[in-house]
């Protein structure tokens, strides 16, 4: 009855059994891990109180306690918060040079091609002529294909209104810019002759 007491209880026979243990037991190395962090934290308390002591021993506060500390000095502070605004400053510059580039490489489009390009949304890409009659009439086109080297025309009001164009210039000979210079000079003989 004792022999199925103690059996019960995790007890083995030690004649009978052999208990095999890890080389490396993830219990025993957590331990480890501990133990070591433990003795870091341990020496970090006994440099803090050896601070407090001398601080407390001291009527002033010493010039140099950012350095007995590990703190960075106030010298630094001051250099690294002139070194983050400089880098802020010149961020502001770029995202201002960036901006009136932006804006000259539009108009330099919309000159040379007669069109204004605006992005609607992610993909999206919307065409007005300078020709058009209405400011509602513009095309829409869709990038597709991958990173969007294809492009589709989406149907509009205006879009509806050159079947013609459509047909011959993007369904038969594929060819987006010979649709867009067509209708451009349908859009211009049509203010040229009004």
């Amino acid at each position: 009855m004792q022999l199925e007491r103690r059996a019960l209880q995790g007890d083995y026979d030690q004649s009978k059994t052999k208990v095999l243990h890890m080389t490396l037991n993830p219990t025993s190395v957590a331990k480890q891990r501990q133990r070591e962090e433990r003795d870091r934290l341990q020496e970090e308390c006994e440099r803090l109180r050896g601070l407090l002591l001398t601080l407390e021993r001291s009527s002033s506060v010493p010039t140099d306690l950012e350095a007995v500390a590990g703190l960075p000095s106030s010298k630094e502070v001051a250099e690294l918060r002139k070194q983050v605004e400089s880098a802020e400053l010149k961020n502001q510059r770029l995202k201002e040079v960036f901006q009136s580039k932006i804006q000259e490489f539009r108009k330099a489009c919309y000159t040379l091609t007669g069109y204004q390009v605006d992005v609607t949304t992610e993909g999206q890409y919307r065409l007005t002529s300078q020709y058009a009659e209405h400011k509602a009439d513009c095309l829409v086109f869709k990038a597709t294909g991958p990173s969007g080297s294809k492009m589709q025309l989406l149907e509009t009001e205006f879009s509806r209104s050159v079947p013609e164009l459509i047909e011959l210039h993007l369904l038969q000979q594929d060819s987006i810019p010979a649709f867009l210079s067509s209708l451009t000079l349908e859009l211009f003989s049509r203010q040229t002759t009004a």
